[in-house]
Order: structure tokens, then C-alpha cells, then sequence
């Protein structure tokens, strides 16, 4: 397998398997002209392959973009390529190369959802390990799968995975809430003791659902609330069923190609069903909108934490600080007007700002992950006064 060479070939190429080989790099025509219009938007021509993945990655987040995450998805091919054939070669498995590969690349959204920039050297080295913990719990999950019936798997799986299968499965709230609650009967009423074939789990007999459904139909208005309508023995045998099936099949999902033909439409593919509409902006108009963005929230976020310091503070020096900066008295007059002395007054503001001022560094550190050095604190105490004079001069406005 060759590597790619240029930007443009690198987030518009896909890896082609024959016979459990990757065999050559396949363009994609739609990611192509994505990729081309952005290089030639942008006002900077030689960005490295890292910042164009940044850039993708925000708009993926930002779900401002249809394409940012096919873009991902090719340009991580060769990370997931390596991890599959690692493993491939590792694990003895039935499953190929091919497998592990497809196993890993479907789950791109979750390699995407677990990057942090600031926390990572670069998305194609966290990808690295991720696509690699996503084949092995695959595994470790499908084997589970593949030996247990239905009726074991419900009693395995946690509620938040069981609540996410039917979920899954397309039913609503109130659906959700009686099968759950069903589910909760069956684990209590029918339960094996642990490793005498639990795996092998059959259904259970028309005596133990009927003892489900008492135990459902003494407390589902406790728990459901009084518009709750009784089960019997068929329905919440049918409920169980469903929901083995929702559990199996959210669990071990189907992987279907994006290159696979649409029903009734041979000559189609589902990528074909990606929006073109989004025009692209300047990279660099884009890049800074989402920085002003940021730059808001952490204003807003600094305002919350000052506030709220304030408010912990007790009257006196709430008064004090009125005065010197919303009134814009001078520490004489202060000293005068409180029948104090000038140092006394002088001592307090010091104290009152410097324990402000460890607020706001314990918040950089906690949320900006800054470093604190003299030249950021310098800046924290100029940020932390020029608030002071504006937080007081109109208390009731947001700073």
C-alpha cells in the first residue's frame, strides 16, 4: 500500500480491498471538489495535513459541515489500516483484515467524540490507539453476544445499555418505561444462579411469566403512574422477545458498506445521500469565528466566577469595593467616610483584590489549563481590575 502525498489525495481517498488486501486508493469525486474549493479558498497554501484535520474536526463538531467527518474518515484510513493489520496478525480470529478494518472505521464518530485537541499530540496518533480499543471490545463484546441467547443478554446488559437498545429500536418514552420496568420483573423473578448456564438461558415457562407479570402488575402505578395498563403473560412475553432482539441487534449491528448500492437504485450509493448544499467560507473566516466563539464563552464563564466570589463576600467589603470602584472614591476619601485610616483602607482593597486574584488563577488553571507563570498573572490582575470598574460602574448589567 502506498501512502498519499498531497492534501487534496489525503481527505478525498479511500482505501480499495480485494481479497483481504489493500490494494489501491479509490478518489471520492464529491470529497474531491470539498477539498479542492477549501485549498483554493484558503489564504494559506502550505498547511500541514494536522491543521486540516483540526479544521475538519471543528466543523465536525460543530455539525456545521456534512462532509467534515468523510473527510476524517479518509484521512484516517492508513491509521486504521495499520491498527487492523496489527491485530489482524495478533488475534486469532476468525475475522479478516478487511473485518477488523470495517469494524474499526464505522466507529469514527466515537474515535471523534473521544479527541481533545488540547489534550492529544495529534488526532492520527489518538486514532491509532482508539481504532484498536474499538476492534478489541468489539470482539470481546461479539463473542459474548454470539454465545448467549436473548433471554441471558437481557440479564448482562446495564440499564443505560438496554435503555440505549430500544432507544435504538425507535420506540418512545412510554414504550421504553414499561419494558423497562418489565425487564426489571424478569431480572428479579427469573434469575439463575450465576454460572449454572446462565449463557444458555431458555425462555421462561408460562409459570415464571406469569409470576413476572404479578410482580409487574402489582407495582407498575407506583412506578409507571396510574395510567399504566396491565401486562399478561402474551404481551410481556412479546415485550421480552423485542427486546432480546433490540439488545442483540444494537449490541452487534449489520455493517453495510458506504459503497453499497441502493435498493431498487443499482447505479446509486449511499454516499450519493450526503447534502452538497453547504458552501464553503474562507478557512480562515471560519477559523476565527469559532475563536471569537470561544473567546465569549470564557468571558461568560470568568463573569460566573467573579459574581459569584462577590457574593460570597461579607458586607463591608462588598460596601468597600463600591466605593473605590463604583463610586470612584479615593482611598482617602474612603478613609474618611468610613472614619479609618488611609493604610487600613489601603491593606483591605489589596487583600480583597488578591484574593479575588486567586479565584480567577485557580479558574485558569481548572479551565484553561494555563500554566501560571508572572507574566500570566500580570495579566490576570489587569483583566481582574479593568472588571472591578466595569462590573461596578452598572452592577446591574452582565460584564
Amino acid at each position: 500500500m502506498r501512502s498519499r502525498q498531497s492534501i487534496l489525495e489525503i481527505f478525498s481517498t479511500f482505501l480499495q480491498f480485494e481479497s483481504d488486501s489493500a490494494t489501491r486508493w479509490v478518489s471520492d469525486a464529491r470529497l474531491r471538489r470539498s477539498m479542492q474549493r477549501c485549498l483554493e479558498e484558503s489564504d494559506e497554501q502550505d498547511l500541514s495535513e494536522m491543521v486540516w484535520s483540526l479544521y475538519w474536526h471543528r466543523l465536525w463538531q460543530a455539525d456545521s459541515h456534512p462532509l467534515a467527518v468523510a473527510h476524517l474518515s479518509a484521512y484516517l484510513q492508513e491509521v486504521c489500516f495499520w491498527s487492523a493489520r496489527k491485530l489482524a496478525l495478533n488475534i486469532g480470529s476468525s475475522q479478516s483484515l478487511a473485518d477488523f478494518f470495517q469494524i474499526a472505521i464505522v466507529k469514527i464518530h466515537r474515535v471523534l467524540q473521544g479527541f481533545n485537541p488540547q489534550h492529544s499530540s495529534g488526532l492520527k496518533r489518538y486514532a491509532s490507539l482508539a481504532f484498536s480499543n474499538v476492534i478489541k471490545d468489539t470482539l470481546r463484546l461479539r463473542q459474548e453476544v454470539d454465545i448467549c441467547t436473548d433471554w441471558a443478554l437481557m440479564h448482562k446488559l446495564s440499564h443505560k445499555r438496554f435503555v440505549e437498545s430500544l432507544q435504538n429500536f425507535g420506540l418512545d418514552a412510554s414504550a421504553i418505561a414499561e419494558r423497562v420496568f418489565a425487564w426489571q420483573c424478569f431480572k428479579i423473578i427469573y434469575a439463575p444462579a450465576q454460572g449454572k448456564g446462565l449463557r444458555k438461558l431458555a425462555k421462561p415457562d408460562l409459570s415464571t411469566l406469569q409470576a413476572i407479570v404479578d410482580l409487574y402488575n402489582r407495582d407498575r402505578v407506583a412506578t409507571l403512574g396510574a395510567t399504566a395498563q396491565p401486562c399478561n403473560p402474551a404481551l410481556l412475553e412479546q415485550w421480552l422477545t423485542t427486546c432480546g432482539k433490540a439488545a442483540r441487534s444494537y449490541l452487534y449491528p449489520s455493517l453495510i458498506s458506504a459503497d453499497t448500492p441502493q435498493p431498487g437504485a443499482e447505479n446509486t450509493e449511499m454516499l450519493d445521500n450526503f447534502e452538497s448544499t453547504f458552501q464553503e467560507s474562507n478557512l480562515s473566516q471560519i477559523i476565527e469565528a469559532e475563536e471569537e466563539d470561544q473567546r465569549k464563552q470564557t468571558r461568560s464563564q470568568l463573569n460566573a466566577t467573579l459574581l459569584k466570589a462577590l457574593v460570597k463576600l461579607d458586607l463591608p467589603a462588598q460596601r468597600l469595593l463600591q466605593m473605590y470602584y463604583g463610586k470612584g472614591m479615593t482611598q482617602q476619601e474612603i478613609a474618611k467616610e468610613l472614619d479609618t485610616k488611609q493604610y487600613t483602607v489601603s491593606r483591605r482593597l489589596t487583600n480583597l483584590k488578591q484574593s479575588l486574584l486567586q479565584i480567577l488563577a485557580e479558574w485558569s488553571q481548572t479551565t484553561l489549563h494555563q500554566t501560571l507563570n508572572s507574566n500570566v498573572v500580570s495579566n490576570m490582575s489587569t483583566i481582574l481590575e479593568e472588571w472591578l470598574k466595569l462590573h461596578y460602574s452598572h452592577p446591574d448589567l452582565p460584564s
